[in-house]
């Protein structure tokens, strides 16, 4: 359904840092940027960029919005997090665990970017 992510920074190092260690406790390598400065990652057939807006504009993040990380077990959701808060990002929401909805079992952990964009690593936790 979709083909790409695509969030804004105002410091793109500090984002790169960030994404480089929270998307890599996932599995996903460095960030590879292009012409443009864009930063850009792969992983499992996903596609994730980070940029400055090209329209001069502030980066802002969207209130409501989420973005959510596959992780393969709760000890990488909880790695993600870690390195997430050792990186500059912070905590929001609940601390990290096992939520019970319509949905199942779900492991969510959740965190801030540096910009401020609203993030979740999720482990569907088996029945």
């Amino acid at each position: 359904m979709f083909s790409h992510v695509m969030v804004g920074s105002n410091d793109i190092h500090a984002s790169q840092a960030f994404y480089d260690a929270t998307l890599g406790a996932l599995g996903a390598g460095a960030g590879r940027s292009d012409p443009m400065g864009r930063i850009f990652y792969m992983h499992d057939g996903g596609l994730f960029m980070v940029t400055m807006p090209i329209d001069g504009a502030p980066a802002c993040h969207a209130n409501g919005g989420t973005i959510g990380f596959r992780a393969a077990s709760q000890a990488a959701a909880d790695a993600w997090h870690a390195a997430g808060l050792a990186n500059g990002g912070t905590e929001c929401e609940d601390p990290p665990g096992v939520r019970e909805g319509a949905f199942g079992k779900l492991y969510l952990a959740y965190l801030r970017d540096p910009a401020g964009n609203k993030l979740c690593a999720m482990y569907r936790v088996p029945a």
